[in-house]
């Protein structure tokens, strides 16, 4: 369910609608530069980072390769879980340091604000709930039109035998071989034989060794919104707003958003890549890349006026570096050509260009975010 609170910064109601239309966006990629659950585990966890990392990977092969029974994309979030409680993260320490970290893409709250002036606007994301009401409090938005991950580390203890396992895992999985994940792999058996040992060992520790300790009951208590929980919260917000599945837009960056992604496209919606990985660009309709979110707010109102046909017309504009006056009103077209010019590119996603896009898309991602998080599924 989205979270309860509202903002004078940013209206839901008294538009001045040409169509019932719908902006929904996830939040870390699109908004922001942080991967918060990847920072807190980098900044309370010994070799946080690497372990992050790694389990990350390990959730990549989870979701897309095995596709295992009652796994979805971002259940990294419910793994790191134990791990963070073992290392003495509370609450409180997760709220503080989201606080004090948070880091937006540059005019992404201007969009924001920008566009839900619009239409009704919603953040649907995989992160942890503090770091969502820190982004809101941040900018003005309101909880009550977000979607995220709730968490609540002081509700659980964990023995102290317990505690000592998970901190000692840590210093072993950390030293396991790298996962490779090549787009061509399909199965476990196409894996090299470090990536099969790690994966091996992986999931004696989750589906084995952890399920039947509290730590089990701590990771069963997170539901993390990616995957199918992803695509529930889109219907959710749309059902909400009651307007049509043709008139929604979505924007995502990752693997957690690809069922979404998928769901708007099979019911004549947008779905709209920014700077994303291969796992979104194989997902969207259309790729954005870009060093701000400015781009976002054109293609919404675009969207609003003109529907599907307009974004259309703005990517053949594109490559043509000219755009129609019928489509873009001259206020418009001196961003789109300022976006243009500074090296900003909006494009239909086909095949013949999906190799060239993606390898653009995640260059320019790690330039955004950092190699570190950029890297990340």
């Amino acid at each position: 369910m989205p979270h309860e609170s509202s903002s004078q910064l940013y209206s839901c109601e008294g538009y001045e609608e040409v169509r019932k239309t719908l902006y929904l966006t996830d939040c870390e990629g699109p908004i922001s530069k942080n991967d918060n659950a990847f920072e807190i585990a980098e900044q309370f966890i010994p070799g946080g980072g690497a372990f992050f990392a790694k389990l990350s990977r390990y959730d990549d092969f989870l979701a897309d390769v095995e596709k295992r029974p009652g796994y979805k994309a971002g259940d990294t979030l419910k793994l790191i879980a134990p791990f963070l409680k073992a290392f003495g993260v509370t609450d409180e320490a997760m709220r503080n340091f989201s606080r004090e970290t948070l880091v937006l893409v540059p005019r992404a709250d201007e969009v924001l604000r920008e566009v839900s002036s619009l239409m009704p606007t919603y953040i649907i994301s995989t992160s942890y709930r503090p770091y969502i009401e820190a982004l809101c409090a941040a900018i003005g938005f309101p909880v009550s039109n977000t979607y995220s991950t709730e968490i609540e580390l002081d509700s659980h203890v964990l023995p102290e035998r317990e505690t000592a396992m998970l901190q000692t895992l840590v210093q072993e999985v950390c030293g396991l071989p790298v996962i490779h994940l090549p787009a061509t792999v399909t199965s476990f058996e196409q894996l090299d034989e470090g990536s099969e040992t790690t994966i091996d060992r992986l999931n004696k520790i989750f589906w084995h060794e952890l399920v039947r300790l509290e730590s089990g009951k701590l990771m069963s208590s997170v539901n993390p919104v990616g995957g199918k929980e992803k695509a529930k919260a889109v219907a959710s917000a749309r059902e909400r707003e009651r307007c049509d599945w043709g008139d929604v837009m979505y924007i995502g960056d990752s693997i957690t958003d690809k069922d979404a992604m998928e769901l708007v496209r099979s019911h004549g919606g947008v779905a709209i890549s920014f700077n994303g990985n291969r796992y979104a660009l194989q997902s969207a309709e259309y790729a954005v890349v870009s060093q701000d979110a400015s781009v976002c707010g054109v293609l919404a109102r675009v969207f609003r006026e003109h529907g599907a046909e307009g974004l259309t017309a703005v990517a053949v504009g594109w490559q043509q570096k000219e755009f129609a006056s019928r489509i873009v009103p001259k206020e418009m077209r001196d961003r789109l050509d300022q976006l243009v010019s500074n090296g900003t590119i909006f494009a239909r996603i086909v095949p013949e260009r999906l190799s060239d896009l993606t390898a653009l898309s995640e260059r320019v991602r790690k330039s955004v975010r950092g190699t570190k998080i950029g890297s990340l599924g």
